[in-house]
């Protein structure tokens, strides 16, 4: 027995797990310095969603992050959670991403990697461990815990065998979603100490509120480190508070050596960031304690209510959490932690929105039941894979040799904007989600590299490309600020058609605008010439339901909130154009929503006679985004 230690999750998984990740990298810097100070073994700090975040809401660059991070924290070793061969996405990425991935980690920072796989398939985690033990940097090989009929105390210790044999330096026993009880815990750590020779850390979430138990029965049993956060980011779906944890051992063999009194003001900066933004508390519901039954991890619960509640469909909850456990099953036990949460969570929605089950899968959940993420824990039933693939069949061999090198080709695709490899690399992980911030950060610096973008008319018919608002002959104006004023207005309707054409939506990521132009070709302020702000859905919920009936045309409408693209990649053509002969479950566009892409197809013959959306466009549950005119109508 001796002194435990602590790792905090305030930073990355308690942060992610209550907060939504939205803390800026202003609101951390002021307490970084406190944090290196109290003592503490590890500061979990990046990886999980922290990088996507990040660059999809806060407009931050990941990278900056964590060295500015690093130049704080100067006693306390950094550590990051990464997915495997995913890394910090959601399908595997090809080896020579992944080495250069963790090579530009550890040299920004990261002294710890805790590397998972979803699936607990060791295959997956043979690259990036080794990449990591090239850095020289600590690797931290992952059990992932969760219950079903195939996952023993036996097959724990057993991958936990494996990994050491791997090369791993220490084993991280990865509850995700709080199922681990008390005396489980006990055993399973018991049974790993007299198994291997290697620090045991444990990592569980409050979210069933028998967190703290578990941890206390896990130190008993051996456990050398464990994870937990400062109040305002602990409980709930995040780790068990520090200061509960540490004073329960003081006066014990078990003593942290952490001063509560270096806790508490800790926790009073981060409980005073949280009255500032409006964060919530952790709290433990009677939904959340459900957890025992649908295995959700915390972080997942959260996004999926918000799912249901954009779609306005929140009374169908209980029927999601109630088919989630039959997704699983079906689909072979998986754990229940990223990208296997999205891609049951997902499915179950989509089961459940679309009342038939299996008739809508994103793209992720075929790959899935393929096997491009890996081995089930069990075997697929047969039937649902009949009905997700057909008789498209499964691979046997380690996902990732089937994935050609693709650093040089990102490099190459990612010079006109790329500063730097770390830039290069975020390309390669988020690629549509990197375009869209370094544009952002252009604009930002003050360069003039915003493309034109082409407005089109409700009815379908293209018109000439038109400069964004705030610029003439494509160079910015003095002043140009972003907004259209009158002449700007004017000279849009000039290339637009000369007919009466009811609503034009021009819509870009920074605003929107809605005009209407009367058929005297003049603009009528009476009927709304409104400059709308970046969150105009909420300003124009029906907008999409404008479009003019037309007589023998399909609509094709979003079956979930989500982002529209048009094509499977920014490199890659567009599905369809307008214009172009359809069949029926050809592909159209992907809906990207929960970090998932979900494949719309037609359900009918014909021709595409209306694209409603753009390229990078939000759109609601139900907007329509084709039409497509048909023999029949």
């Amino acid at each position: 027995m001796s002194r435990i230690k602590i790792t905090d999750t305030s930073l990355r998984d308690a942060h992610q797990s209550l907060w939504a990740t939205r803390m800026t990298t202003e609101d951390i810097l002021p307490i970084l310095n406190q944090l290196d100070n109290t003592g503490y073994h590890s500061l979990e700090v990046w990886g999980g969603a922290t990088f996507d975040v990040c660059l999809r809401y806060l407009k931050e660059d990941p990278w900056e992050r964590l060295r500015a991070i690093r130049r704080e924290i100067v006693k306390t070793k950094l550590q990051m959670l990464l997915r495997g061969q995913s890394l910090l996405g959601y399908a595997h990425y090809p080896d020579d991403i992944v080495e250069k991935f963790i090579e530009k980690s550890a040299e920004n920072g990261i002294d710890i990697f805790r590397i998972f796989d979803a699936l607990n398939d060791l295959r997956n985690l043979k690259v990036p461990i080794e990449a990591a033990r090239k850095t020289g940097k600590h690797v931290q090989a992952c059990v992932v815990y969760t219950i079903s009929p195939v996952h023993t105390l036996d097959h724990f210790v057993e991958t936990a065998k494996e990994l050491k044999a791997m090369g791993a330096d220490s084993i991280c026993i990865k509850d995700m979603a709080g199922l681990l009880s008390p005396y489980v815990s006990f055993e399973l750590v018991k049974a790993l100490k007299e198994s291997i020779d290697l620090p045991i850390q444990l990592h569980t979430h409050y979210i069933g509120g028998m967190a703290i138990a578990t941890l206390l029965k896990a130190i008993e049993a051996g456990a050398d480190i464990i994870d937990t956060a400062t109040v305002p980011l602990a409980f709930g779906s995040s780790q068990p508070p520090v200061e509960t944890i540490v004073r329960a051992l003081q006066d014990t063999e078990w003593n942290s050596g952490l001063e509560l009194g270096d806790l508490f003001a800790v926790a009073d900066y981060f409980e005073k960031i949280r009255k500032q933004k409006g964060f919530e508390r952790g709290v433990t519901r009677i939904t959340d304690m459900k957890v025992f039954d649908h295995q959700i991890p915390g972080g997942m619960i959260t996004n999926l209510y918000s799912q249901l509640e954009e779609q306005k469909a929140v009374d169908r909850w209980d029927d999601v959490l109630h088919e989630i456990p039959q997704v699983r099953k079906d689909l072979g036990y998986p754990p229940l932690v990223t990208p296997t949460s999205q891609i049951i969570g997902i499915q179950a929605v989509m089961n459940v929105l679309t009342g038939e089950r299996y008739k809508m899968c994103p793209g992720e959940v075929k790959d899935y039941v393929r096997g491009l993420y890996g081995n089930p824990p069990a075997p697929i039933n047969e039937e649902v894979k009949r009905k997700i693939i057909g008789d498209l069949e499964t691979i046997t061999v380690r996902p990732a040799d089937l994935l050609p090198p693709a650093w040089e080709k990102c490099q190459q695709e990612a010079a006109p904007f790329a500063q730097s490899d770390e830039d290069v690399l975020t390309y390669a992980l988020f690629p549509q989600v990197a375009l869209k911030y370094f544009e952002y950060r252009q604009n930002k610096e003050g360069k003039d590299q915003t493309p034109a973008v082409a407005a089109e008319t409700m009815t379908g018919q293209k018109t000439a490309a038109v400069q964004l608002p705030g610029l003439k002959n494509g160079k910015r104006r003095s002043g140009g600020d972003g907004e259209m004023d009158l002449e700007d207005i004017k000279e849009l309707i000039l290339l637009l058609d000369s007919t009466s054409i009811g609503e034009i939506n021009l819509q870009r990521p920074e605003y929107s605008l809605l005009l209407r132009k009367s058929a005297a070709g003049t603009i009528d302020d009476q009927a709304g010439t409104t400059l709308i702000p970046a969150d105009w859905k909420d300003n124009t919920a029906d907008m999409s339901r404008t479009i003019p009936h037309k007589a023998n045309c399909h609509e094709v409408t979003a079956p979930i909130v989500g982002t529209f693209y048009e094509a499977s990649s920014p490199d890659a053509p567009a599905f369809v154009q307008l214009g172009d002969q359809v069949e029926s479950g050809q592909i159209l566009c992907i809906v990207e929503a929960m970090k998932l892409m979900n494949e719309i197809k037609a359900d009918v013959d014909g021709k595409i006679v209306e694209i409603a959306v753009g390229n990078g466009d939000t759109v609601e549950y139900g907007q329509i985004l084709f039409l497509i005119e048909t023999e029949q109508g």
